[in-house]
């Protein structure tokens, strides 16, 4: 079917991508509707159920820039110069994500940039609709059904192109399957998640350093602390939902006080809350979704979580989700027709969302188990020394994803021949001054083409 800027597009989901896709497609003049099973934001308060707070890198920025939306969401964002790593026994080592403040990466609240941005699509022209769950599709008259929970009313709406953006469970991807081999794999992470808080000092400022993500890597394990505008601190423990060291192992509050005042000595301190939040938060599971095919002809797309979800561990996830945003309004802009639009859009993103999945969960390792260690701090000099040596040839894999719009999958594959370098270069050296900086040099031109 030819797309025209009437063609009545509609999304599922107005979380973070759908109201920011609902955004640029207004603009360009097309018919949107947006339906979001929840209740708006804006009135009842935000129910995300998921970490308040994101890490937000170059790629949403670049998006949020193209739909004129940088300037409200940075209002409210703080910045992260890298990671603070801290010691089994109280230790701190703030180890930077790039050079300078100008490659930093910054926290933001998840439901106050829902809000700026289903506020951006309403004034774009989009109509969204809450209290509206995907029931079901009927892909051949192109109508889809929704449901109020609340009510049990039904909604029937026509549609010429559906696009899902609704998350990790997608309806829009459930609607999909009986017509087209998705080809959908989960792959749990054996790992889960509970939050606690660290709240503002008496004085009302921050307890630790706000400009930075901390880390307590233990391991296996590991907790994290991300600083919000409010001066609290969302800590995440990440932790193996079985074994010696895991979730099934602390069955009740005192074995997991006890816990944390032997593995996370320096943070108990921080959160008198503790007892509360270990109480009152659930523990939530973690895994990879994936699969080989995005779309149904030219019915039916998804995107972001719905067609991608990943670990949180490289912070890319609402980033990724932005930039499909972008990819696929360029596409239905270009295209002929949706077929076209949607096929092309897959083409190009889906080997991308391949890349940082497995990037984010090569980044849990390096983040529960290298950040303490004395070979990968040697690496990372390096690292640092060859990208001041060769600029526009070697450029660490952090700062190729965070700082810079390479495609992932390139950055991922470029990430290959630099960590080997790094590895080779550094192999019986205790010290960056042991180093051959000559073959290093060798290395880094035989390898690397220029970017």
């Amino acid at each position: 079917m030819q797309p025209n800027p009437h063609s009545p597009i509609t999304i599922a989901g107005a979380g973070l991508a759908g109201a920011l896709l609902a955004t640029l497609l207004a603009r360009r003049g097309w018919s949107v509707d947006v339906f979001e099973k929840r209740p708006d934001p804006r009135r009842k308060g935000y129910e995300g159920g998921r970490s308040i707070n994101l890490a937000l890198a170059e790629r949403g920025l670049d998006a949020l820039r193209q739909a004129g939306l940088q300037d409200v969401v940075m209002q409210q964002a703080v910045m992260m110069r890298g990671r603070m790593v801290h010691a089994l026994d109280g230790a701190q080592q703030l180890q930077r994500y790039g050079r300078d403040d100008s490659e930093v990466i910054w926290s933001v609240h998840r439901g106050r940039l829902n809000v700026a941005l289903l506020d951006a699509a309403e004034a774009a022209g989009a109509r969204i609709h809450f209290h509206q769950r995907l029931d079901s599709v009927d892909f051949e008259r192109r109508v889809a059904l929704f449901v109020n929970d609340h009510d049990r009313t039904a909604r029937p709406q026509p549609f010429e192109a559906m696009l899902g953006a609704d998350g990790a469970g997608s309806g829009l991807r459930e609607a999909m399957r009986p017509y087209v081999a998705l080809g959908e794999r989960f792959e749990p992470l054996l790992h889960g998640y509970k939050e606690l808080e660290i709240p503002p000092a008496a004085d009302g400022g921050f307890r630790i350093e706000p400009n930075a993500l901390h880390i307590w890597p233990r391991g296996e394990y590991m907790c994290i602390a991300l600083p919000n505008t409010e001066k609290t601190f969302t800590v995440t423990l990440f932790l193996p939902m079985k074994g010696e060291r895991s979730f099934h192992a602390l069955p009740d509050l005192a074995t997991a006080r006890a816990f944390f005042e032997r593995d996370f000595a320096d943070a108990v301190p921080l959160m008198p809350g503790f007892d509360a939040d270990w109480t009152d938060n659930p523990v939530s599971g973690l895994g990879t979704l994936s699969l080989q095919r995005w779309h149904l002809n030219g019915r039916a797309v998804l995107l972001g979580d719905a067609a991608h979800a990943m670990v949180p561990f490289h912070g890319q996830g609402m980033n990724c989700a932005f930039e499909d945003c972008i990819a696929l309004d360029r596409h239905l802009a270009a295209a002929g027709n949706f077929e076209t639009a949607f096929a092309g859009f897959e083409a190009e993103r889906r080997p991308n969302a391949d890349a940082i999945q497995a990037m984010a969960l090569e980044n849990y390792i390096e983040m529960r188990d290298r950040v303490d260690d004395d070979d990968y701090l040697l690496q990372r000099q390096l690292e640092v020394t060859l990208a001041e040596r060769h600029p526009g040839r070697f450029l660490p894999r952090y700062s190729m994803v965070s700082f810079t719009t390479i495609p992932y999958a390139t950055a991922f594959e470029r990430g290959k021949v630099q960590r080997q370098i790094l590895v080779e270069a550094t192999r019986g050296c205790a010290t960056l001054s042991d180093v051959d900086l000559a073959a290093a040099d060798a290395l880094v031109l035989a390898r690397l083409s220029p970017l």
